[in-house]
């Protein structure tokens, strides 16, 4: 029996949370190393894993993978979530790129100063709305099917369900004009693996608190 993949990273969402989604999604069991200290880091640092000196770190079928846009692309590939062609294989990644811009947006409001917070979190709703959601819906529409890219679940579904469940707990009416979304979030929720992952137990990660953002920076000395 294959090894099960080993995640590297903090104890909260950040850049390792889209991996882990897509691997429940997949339907794959995956364990954590939880990084707790400076000291854990620094060793990994000093035994060569971390490339460009950066978490996430997965280590899957032999190999010690990082930058999170190459983790995720070689995960859809291996689990059959990357499209049937070359043209496919583009929109999901024009889609995850989109959408990976929208979360990362989202994930460093706790990062901001209190000052801010308020300013910032209004500005990245009203982006979520006007330059994502409102594309998203525009394909469901045109193209009149259940999933985002060949009318087949793929990476580009998973990670649109992630966008939107994070922007609604900033908001939880960030999808009312967006009839289309509310019907896809539904469906995709339902999946019975992405179902799983959403019930409480389950690996997923809860917002970021002040014990997780301090943990990071004091870890990366930020």
């Amino acid at each position: 029996m294959a090894e099960k993949p080993r995640l590297h990273y903090f104890n909260g969402r950040g850049r390792m949370e889209s991996i882990r989604w897509l691997l429940a999604a997949a339907g794959v069991e995956f364990e954590e190393v939880i990084l707790e200290t400076r000291e854990q880091y620094l060793k990994l640092l000093e035994d060569g894993f971390l490339l460009f000196q950066q978490v996430p770190l997965v280590e899957i079928d032999g190999m010690k993978l990082t930058q999170t846009r190459a983790i995720l692309s070689y995960l859809a590939a291996k689990y059959n979530l990357y499209g049937k062609d070359l043209k496919e294989t583009a929109l999901i990644n024009m889609y995850t790129d989109g959408t990976m811009d929208l979360m990362f947006s989202i994930a460093i409001l706790p990062f901001k100063p209190a000052e801010q917070k308020e300013k910032e979190t209004e500005l990245t709703l009203e982006r979520a709305k006007s330059r994502y959601f409102s594309v998203f819906e525009q394909i469901l529409k045109n193209h009149g099917q259940d999933f985002l890219v060949g009318n087949k679940f793929s990476w580009a579904d998973i990670q649109l369900l992630e966008a939107i469940l994070m922007a609604e707990e900033l908001n939880a009416t960030v999808l009312a004009k967006f009839p289309l979304l509310q019907a896809f979030k539904t469906r995709i929720s339902n999946i019975p693996t992405i179902k799983k992952f959403l019930q409480p137990g389950s690996q997923r990660k809860p917002p970021p608190d002040d014990h997780y953002v301090a943990t990071v920076k004091t870890i990366l000395q930020m």
